[in-house]
């Protein structure tokens, strides 16, 4: 018999207070890189659309090796075509700090108006965006935070807890009434934070019903990890009810590992929400019957919120004049409910 859920009412009163603490946030903070010092104005939709003057953006972002990472470039340039008055300066993507560290330098030295930033290692790249931030160039952090809060203007981040707490809640939701169900975990990465947050989630999700994870393995966010990851898991455990899989990059392994095995017991939830898995949950023709959302939006949300900073704007919904220094995306469930809504802007893997 499963427990009351109560872990997503707290949840969603957590976001609330969050909410509440980055307006006041907000507000009690004055100056800064990219802070003119004049008063916000109150913004429509129309006004921050509105041509403004020509600024240029500096973009660092990472090498795209993994769909996901493909998906955060692309999206950043798209967003920037947007708009006539950005001019989007795109750094070669990479995974080596120092080269990114040199990117960020010669921005620096350019005089761009703002940088956007998600760096392949948010403490190595720390000092070089403080430098930028002393400069006068607002620096906009994406994904992977910074080792202090000097180092940016503005940090968006996806919620890594949150996928764990969605995935969970979701399973918990599926498995309701059954008996002694089994769950199973495919982790990425496990020495990453992101990947403990995640399993931390899922975890804390499972136990306020209940449950938890009777089967556990890692693998490294690719294919043929997945694949591996995935053989071992069902070789060593005979019945499963319901398997996560933390990315959906990996997770084409995953289903080809199922598929080879020829198991088809249990339900899988995915996450990142990639196009093809999506496809798959419309079709509803394999394991795969939902996944969670980490966006792949992130860059272009910096590039959009990099711009209304430069312009001195707010964001024209909230009632705060200012961009955020925080803002943290949701992590929803795509079932074939509603994945027609999120289709159209998942990445392929």
């Amino acid at each position: 018999m499963l427990a009351p859920r109560t872990l997503r009412s707290r949840l969603l009163l957590a976001s609330g207070v969050s909410i509440t603490a980055i307006a006041l946030m907000t507000g009690c903070t004055s100056g800064g890189a990219g802070s003119t010092g004049a008063a916000v104005q109150e913004n429509t939709v129309e006004d921050n659309a509105a041509t403004g003057e020509t600024m240029t953006i500096g973009f660092s972002g990472p090498a795209a090796d993994h769909g996901w990472l493909g998906a955060i470039n692309s999206a950043a340039i798209a967003e920037a075509g947007k708009y006539p008055d950005v001019n989007l300066v795109v750094a070669e993507g990479t995974n080596d700090a120092n080269l990114q560290i040199s990117q960020v330098e010669t921005f620096i030295n350019d005089k761009v108006d703002a940088i956007v930033l998600l760096p392949t290692d948010g403490a190595a790249l720390t000092d070089v965006a403080i430098k930028a931030m002393n400069a006068g160039i607002p620096v906009i952090n994406v994904d992977r935070e910074f080792s202090s809060t000097f180092a940016a203007r503005t940090t968006i981040l996806g919620d890594n807890y949150g996928m764990g707490v969605s995935a969970g809640t979701y399973i918990c939701e599926q498995l309701e009434g059954k008996s002694n169900p089994i769950v199973a975990e495919i982790a990425g990465i496990d020495s990453l934070p992101l990947t403990q947050e995640r399993s931390k989630g899922f975890a804390d999700a499972l136990d306020d019903c209940g449950l938890k994870v009777n089967n556990r393995v890692a693998a490294d966010f690719t294919v043929q990890g997945g694949e591996a990851a995935a053989s071992q898991l069902l070789a060593s455990a005979p019945k499963i009810d319901a398997i996560w899989n933390h990315d959906d990059d990996q997770g084409v392994g995953v289903l080809a590992a199922i598929g080879a095995a020829g198991r088809d017991e249990f339900f899988m939830v995915g996450g990142a929400g990639s196009a093809n898995v999506m496809r798959d949950i419309q079709a509803d023709n394999t394991v795969l019957k939902a996944t969670v959302i980490y966006p792949s939006t992130q860059a272009a949300d910096g590039i959009s919120a990099a711009r209304l900073i430069v312009q001195n704007k707010g964001m024209s919904d909230l009632v705060e004049g200012a961009v955020p220094r925080k803002i943290q995306l949701y992590a929803p469930v795509v079932t074939k409910e509603n994945v027609d809504l999120y289709l159209p802007s998942a990445f392929e893997s």
